[in-house]
C-alpha cells in the first residue's frame, strides 16, 4: 500500500485518467474529489463489500427451488405432448 500526506488542494494521479484531490479536512473527516472517465466505477468501500455479498447471495442456487422448477417443467412438458 502506498501511503502518501496532501493538504488542502493538494492531489494525487492514478495513471493518466484519475486525479483524487483533497477538498477539505475538518478534525478528523476529509473530503476527497475524484476526477475520472465515466466508465471507471467508483464505490465507497462498505458500499462495493455490500454489493460484493449481494452477489455472492444472489448467485447461490438453492437446490430444492431448482428441483421443484424442473418437476414443473416436466409435468408442463408432459402436458404439452398429451395435447399434440
Amino acid at each position: 500500500m502506498l501511503i502518501l500526506n496532501r493538504k488542502e488542494g493538494e492531489s494525487i494521479r492514478i495513471g493518466d485518467e484519475i486525479e483524487i484531490e483533497v477538498i477539505s479536512v475538518s478534525g478528523s473527516n476529509v473530503k476527497i474529489g475524484i476526477k475520472a472517465p465515466r466508465e471507471v466505477s467508483i464505490f465507497r468501500k462498505e458500499l462495493y463489500d455490500s454489493i460484493i455479498s449481494e452477489n455472492i447471495s444472489a448467485s447461490k442456487i438453492n437446490l430444492e427451488k431448482m428441483s421443484e422448477l424442473k418437476s414443473a417443467l416436466q409435468y408442463l412438458e408432459k402436458d404439452l405432448n398429451k395435447k399434440k
